[in-house]
């Protein structure tokens, strides 16, 4: 049930060297291909950097403040190919398609063993120049993927109550 993996996944923060096999991220990369996005479209791209080089030349110029991510074996940039579309509701699609994409990589990661950390802060420019994206393309998170040194304790999350309306505000 997919719950287990809702319930187990953590933001981690200390990775092992150990390289992600590359079957289980054959199995991440699809589960994150089946997620639906706005018309179907997928018009997102994701940049699996698992080149220590190029990934350490990522964190230093665009996450400094983040040098745990060095330990990661990779690090995914999530792009937005078309940022200008929006749905009806006035909303860009290209945030909710890649958090729903990301979403679906994190839970696989965790039913894999594997761990994963959102990255929200990091200097888009400096990573599209390290990844050579385009100008009109953005990237919106950063993800790192690997086995896990820590096992972090569940965050205290609000009770449903405060979370949940029936019917109207």
């Amino acid at each position: 049930m997919v719950i287990e993996e809702i319930i187990k996944r953590r933001s981690i923060r200390e990775y092992c060297s150990k390289p992600v096999e590359k079957e289980k991220l054959e199995r991440i990369m699809e589960a994150g291909r089946l997620a639906p996005t706005a018309r179907n479209n997928q018009n997102w791209k994701i940049i699996i950097v698992d080149n220590t080089e190029i990934k350490n030349k990522l964190i230093n110029a665009a996450s400094p403040h983040q040098p745990f991510l060095k330990e990661a074996p990779i690090i995914l940039a999530a792009c937005g190919l078309n940022p200008e579309y929006r749905m009806r509701c006035g909303h860009p699609s290209y945030l909710i398609d890649l958090s729903i994409v990301l979403d679906h990589i994190a839970l696989q990661a965790v039913k894999e063993g594997l761990g994963t950390c959102w990255i929200g802060s990091f200097y888009e420019d400096k990573a599209k120049e390290v990844l050579n994206i385009p100008k009109n393309i953005k990237i919106v998170e950063l993800m790192s993927l690997g086995y896990t040194q820590e096992a972090p304790s569940p965050r205290l999350r609000k009770p449903v109550g405060e979370l949940y309306i029936w019917n109207k505000w």
